[in-house]
């Protein structure tokens, strides 16, 4: 059986549960305290960070971009990276922008302040931060809605690890319930549908304890 080593809400790891689930490919999940610094751990990804994904043939991958790239070359049917050099630039373009861009402007400034910095006791989160990423949503909301107004998914004509990768970000804010729905329409329908789909039902079960997540999260019809 492939293992995943993840944690709840980071977004690569949640990119990655899903691109196995398009994939159908059957795995396990162990999460991974990586504030512990486990050396069993380290001794697979000497870096400390998830996701880490070891494949049935005892092949050890480490962080997303490498991983995604592995399963979509070795198992590639359905394609998620595209089908041509156009496609795949885009998509990677596309993924680039929400694993760098989304996440330091998003992600960092409100999952990392209000759920990591618990785990890791660094302290009150910081409302600079929280404020600049209630901020910083808007227009990525915006450009997903842009996107997805004038293509069929984010990439392209056909659902692409670009999806993937949105959806994973956006999912973990939403597990806090700080994504503004109401006020952007276009990315909400987009985003209901990448809910809908049989790989994302594992995320919308996630429970983290002490923290759990708003009614709507695991509502299909939010």
């Amino acid at each position: 059986m492939r293992t995943l080593y993840h944690l709840w809400l980071d977004p690569g790891s949640r990119t990655i549960r899903l691109l196995l689930g398009e994939k159908k490919l059957a795995f396990g999940m162990q999460i991974e305290k990586t504030w512990e610094r486990r050396p069993e751990f380290l001794a697979i990804n000497p870096s400390g960070s998830v996701p880490v994904l070891v494949d049935e043939d005892g092949t050890k991958l480490c962080g997303a971009r490498a991983i995604t790239e592995y399963i979509d070359e070795v198992y590639p049917d359905p394609p998620m990276i595209g089908v041509d050099a156009r496609e795949r630039a885009e998509i990677r373009r596309l993924c680039d922008w929400f694993d760098r861009k989304f996440q330091a402007e998003v992600t960092a400034n409100l999952v990392d302040e209000k759920i990591m910095k618990r785990f890791l006791g660094l302290g009150e989160p910081s409302s600079h931060a929280i404020r600049a990423g209630s901020q910083n949503i808007l227009t990525h909301l915006d450009y997903i809605g842009w996107l997805s107004e004038r293509r069929s998914w984010l990439g392209g004509e056909a659902l692409s690890l670009a999806d993937l990768t949105a959806a994973a970000q956006l999912s973990t804010v939403d597990y806090l319930g700080d994504v503004p729905w109401s006020k952007h329409q276009a990315a909400k329908d987009w985003y209901a549908r990448m809910k809908s789909r049989p790989s994302f039902r594992p995320l919308l079960g996630d429970h983290i304890p002490g923290a759990p997540p708003p009614r709507h999260y695991a509502d299909l019809d939010f």
